[in-house]
């Protein structure tokens, strides 16, 4: 059934597709009790998590409304593949719903409210595709952090695929260096920030304003991922000089192509 379902859904244009059952979030207490698959909906015994992949050099060229175009294409997709599939499985006789990947209404409701129904990133952790970075994204070995993801509950009880053991996220601190609204700060243990997520949505309201919205900064610079080794995009002192390179000259050929977008199709004349 795992294999039938996978391939469904990458048949739909999934690239990841990984199984977590509800017992994993009691197993693991990291998540509130409040925020378990069950306390959505009960009758739920496996999450299946969805995950399609944000393209780099679309995402360096960020704050660009290239980028809001690829993220929102991302979105659109994640919900129609999770929708097909959950009606997939109901046809099949196995209840089943899919929970969108965003949980919030606009900006401004995510400053009063930056808590979500739902992580897709934990899911994403007990569903195997990853672990979770110090910038409390997940990390995904071919992807790293540049994967949207959505969640399918179902009242089918599936094995779950082989959690990932070692950390992905080596603490390097490149995103808490350049993350825009300093939102990060170092825990003196474990791997994942404690983060300002007030202060993340409230640069984000910016971004939205100027119709480049989201940032995408911290998940731009990490490290992690062989996608980079497929752009040729392995070198993150690259991110490190940006701002002083273009601030210096705004033709810096290494910049150029984000420079260009983001000059077009977004209000004021934002370089970086």
């Amino acid at each position: 059934m795992k294999r039938q379902i996978t391939e469904y859904a990458k048949g739909r244009g999934a690239s990841l597709v990984g199984f977590a059952p509800i017992s994993r979030w009691k197993e693991h207490n990291e998540v509130h009790p409040r925020y378990h698959p069950e306390s959505i909906w009960p009758d739920a015994n496996t999450v299946i998590v969805l995950g399609v992949p944000v393209l780099l050099p679309i995402l360096e060229t960020t704050p660009s409304i290239n980028y809001v175009e690829q993220y929102d294409t991302c979105n659109v997709m994640l919900d129609q593949i999770a929708y097909c599939l959950a009606v997939y499985l109901n046809d099949l006789g196995h209840a089943s719903i899919f929970l969108p990947r965003d949980g919030y209404g606009s900006i401004d409701i995510l400053i009063d409210k930056p808590v979500a129904a739902f992580s897709h990133v934990y899911a994403g952790k007990y569903a195997g595709l990853g672990t979770i970075g110090y910038n409390n994204t997940l990390l995904n070995e071919q992807y790293g952090p540049r994967v949207r993801y959505v969640s399918v509950f179902t009242r089918l009880s599936l094995p779950g695929d082989v959690l990932i053991e070692k950390e992905l996220c080596n603490k390097c601190l490149v995103c808490k260096k350049l993350c825009p609204s300093q939102a990060f700060a170092t825990r003196d243990q474990g791997v994942v920030a404690h983060m300002d997520k007030v202060a993340c949505a409230r640069y984000h309201k910016d971004l939205k304003n100027e119709n480049r919205y989201p940032c995408g900064i911290c998940i731009k610079v990490c490290h992690v991922g062989r996608d980079r080794e497929l752009y040729n995009s392995t070198n993150i002192k690259l991110y490190l000089d940006e701002k002083e390179a273009i601030q210096k000259n705004s033709d810096d050929p290494r910049y150029q192509g984000w420079v260009h977008c983001r000059n077009h199709g977004s209000k004021g004349d934002r370089k970086f």
